[in-house]
């Protein structure tokens, strides 16, 4: 009952009497497991789980569970051999199928989580989350129309899921459909103001649509919300660039480099802003660190061979 009601602590505190009682209980260690993973606590719901096994190697929901645990801290490939073991036990459990996918998704593996969450839709076609993920395979895959349909679906299955808004209008941004991306953005904000993502995603938007002062109005509050992600301070610097503020976007360039020293675009663009001011020293040291972090990176390449003609070299 408490798990149910989501005290997982009283749940817990229950689950570990039962074990007491009876310490060969596959159930209530199982069930604990549920417990520590809803608090976050993978390695104690993992070992949790792992002695649910050992009592009873046939229950599928702790395969299950251990799988998502060690999804969440990363480690798919142990995730996906016991999502698999699951299906073996269990081969009509959607949300199996769904967590393989979801593991297979975590090492970009495309095509086998696309067929895992096709299986997880034949099983249950009703769990908006399925369609969310699928659509994200899609997206990845380039593939921006069946994106669109999934996420869209997603949300006629769950009207409230503020992450198939934002993925959805991010795909309507990608085709450049500024304004239905905006009205998605605005949907996801309304159900989670506190979404960083979505603040600065449509600061894109507003970017792109040329409207400068709203994306940077997008941007302050992204970062308020999360101020050490180095994006939001490299868009706002971009939108600063657009306005002709040099000083306002290599003081977010410079930023964006304190957080992610790696952050090539980075340093591209806060060369081009001193390119703009006519300090052709310092964009050119730029543009070569951004070149030494990613060789391939032809926007620096060509930028640097700009200023090196207008330096005189």
């Amino acid at each position: 009952m408490y798990l149910n009601k989501g005290d997982y602590d009283r749940a817990i505190a229950d689950y570990t009497q039962a074990i007491r009682l009876d310490p060969n209980y596959a159930g209530a260690y199982n069930s604990r497991g549920i417990a520590y993973a809803n608090k976050g606590d993978n390695d104690r719901a993992i070992a949790d789980y792992t002695q649910a096994i050992r009592l009873n190697p046939n229950l599928a929901t702790a395969y299950i569970g251990r799988g998502r645990a060690y999804a969440n801290k990363g480690d798919n490939d142990r995730a996906i051999a016991d999502l698999t073991q699951a299906i073996r036990l269990d081969p009509n459990d959607a949300f199996a199928y769904f967590v393989r996918g979801n593991a297979y998704l975590g090492k970009n593996d495309y095509d086998r989580a696309l067929a895992d969450y096709n299986q997880a839709i034949r099983l249950d076609p009703n769990f908006a989350d399925t369609y969310v993920n699928r659509g994200h395979v899609y997206y990845s895959k380039g593939d921006y129309d069946r994106a669109m349909a999934d996420f869209t679906q997603a949300i006629r299955l769950n009207p409230n899921d503020a992450i198939a808004y934002n993925n959805r209008g991010y795909t309507y941004f990608i085709k450049r459909d500024y304004d239905r991306a905006i009205a998605d953005y605005n949907e996801a904000i309304r159900l989670d103001p506190n979404d960083a993502i979505a603040y600065n995603n449509r600061g894109n938007a507003y970017r792109s649509k040329g409207d400068n002062d709203l994306a940077i109005a997008n941007y302050n509050e992204a970062i308020k919300l999360n101020p050490n992600n180095a994006i939001g301070y490299f868009n706002r610097g971009l939108a600063y660039n657009n306005k002709g503020d040099y000083d306002r976007a290599i003081a977010d360039f410079n930023q964006a480099i304190r957080l992610d020293p790696n952050f090539a675009m980075a340093y591209n663009n806060r060369g081009y802003t001193y390119f703009m001011k006519r300090d052709y020293d310092r964009a050119i040291a730029d543009y070569e660190v951004a070149l030494r972090i990613d060789p391939s990176n032809t926007r620096a390449k060509n930028n640097l061979e700009e200023a090196k003609r207008a330096r005189g070299w």
